[in-house]
């Protein structure tokens, strides 16, 4: 996600889920340790001097390469899919792929971050997803996050479905990606959060993690949010519970480095002479890693602004239609504070992830 992918042979830009290459029409795998599209043959190519092959869920749209030695054909997102639906639950299994191409971008970016990403069949507790359907048996699925598994409903792949949750849970904004980023903050906040300091900090932005999460559920859609929820909170849903407001201010701040990250691959910025609002130019970053939260918050404020324009200019709703006070700026601080502590260099990411992958980091 560092920079803008292209084919290898005509170098045609290219998005993260293709396949093929839209321009020349070859055959293409995506390698995740070199965030490039390579050209394959017979399913397979050599890179480094190691034979990479596509991955077995290929036909289901992963464009992911796998190495030789990979357990079960798997590419690592795959691997990190816990419970599936079954081979015969076509329905379900279409609804998959597009699930499973918004986590594959999740992953890159906790990667380009520099987070650990240990899978649940590396070590207990560690990350996996249960992506169910209750469209296969008219089940309800219990989706949330438990012990490093993330459980999501691949009915809300169909956009009527999850466009009536959003409506009723009162919610400007809901995608599959959103979604994922919000779960996934449930499980960087056990897995970051390592000393009685950090805990007490976050709690101080948060509030208590320890009360009651069953009594938070039942005031909340009993009674709403609170009066002036908004002063404090960067959602609704934030004010539910402390372990929520960290998940959706931990999904904010990978909305906000996402979207500047992009911004910066493809070479967008603000000319401060056409705006006449500001003495200089707003230049996304690729990383934040090094700049206060202060530059983060004001790119993101000058860029989302006109991001909102242009999705006005074709008549959709603001993309991000969130307002950031100061108490969540302050939260947002903190996500910062955490994320860019002690970033992974890419040899401790993959060792931890894939042992079998290190010798080539």
């Amino acid at each position: 996600m560092s920079s803008q992918p292209r084919c290898p042979h005509c170098r045609h830009f290219l998005y993260l889920d293709r396949l093929t290459c839209p321009n020349c029409e070859a055959e293409l795998g995506y390698h995740m340790l070199s965030r490039q599209f390579y050209g394959i043959r017979n399913n397979q190519v050599v890179i480094d001097g190691r034979t990479w092959y596509t991955c077995s869920n290929r036909e289901w749209e992963c464009n992911w390469l796998v190495r030789d030695d990979a357990p079960a054909g798997r590419c690592f997102s795959c691997r990190l899919t816990r419970r599936r639906p079954a081979a015969n639950d076509t329905v379900a299994l279409e609804k998959l792929a597009s699930t499973e191409e918004a986590k594959r971008r999740l992953l890159l970016q906790l990667g380009s971050l520099g987070l650990p990403i240990v899978g649940w069949d590396i070590k207990p507790g560690g990350l996996g997803f249960d992506l169910i359907s209750s469209l296969t048996d008219g089940k309800r699925v219990m989706i949330g996050h438990a012990n490093g598994i993330i459980t999501l409903d691949l009915a809300e792949s169909l956009d009527d479905r999850r466009e009536a949750l959003r409506v009723r849970l009162g919610e400007p904004y809901r995608t599959i990606l959103g979604h994922l980023r919000h779960e996934v903050g449930h499980y960087y906040q056990g897995v970051l959060l390592t000393d009685d300091a950090a805990w007490d900090e976050c709690r101080e932005l948060f509030g208590d993690e320890r009360v009651s999460y069953q009594d938070a559920i039942k005031q909340h859609y009993t009674f709403g949010a609170p009066e002036g929820w908004h002063k404090s909170f960067i959602s609704e849903y934030a004010t539910m519970h402390p372990w929520e407001d960290f998940a959706e201010t931990w999904a904010h701040y990978l909305h906000i480095t996402g979207t500047l990250q992009t911004a910066a691959a493809i070479g967008i910025r603000l000319d401060a002479t056409v705006t006449n609002l500001r003495d200089a130019d707003v230049v996304p970053q690729e990383s934040y890693e090094s700049e206060p939260i202060q530059q983060l918050l004001t790119d993101w404020e000058w860029m989302s602004q006109a991001f909102n324009r242009i999705n006005r200019a074709m008549g959709f709703r603001d993309l991000y239609p969130f307002e950031i006070v100061p108490a969540v700026r302050k939260k947002l601080a903190f996500m910062h504070e955490i994320v860019t502590r002690a970033p992974l260099t890419l040899e401790e990411q993959i060792a931890m992830a894939a042992p079998w992958d290190a010798e080539q980091a």
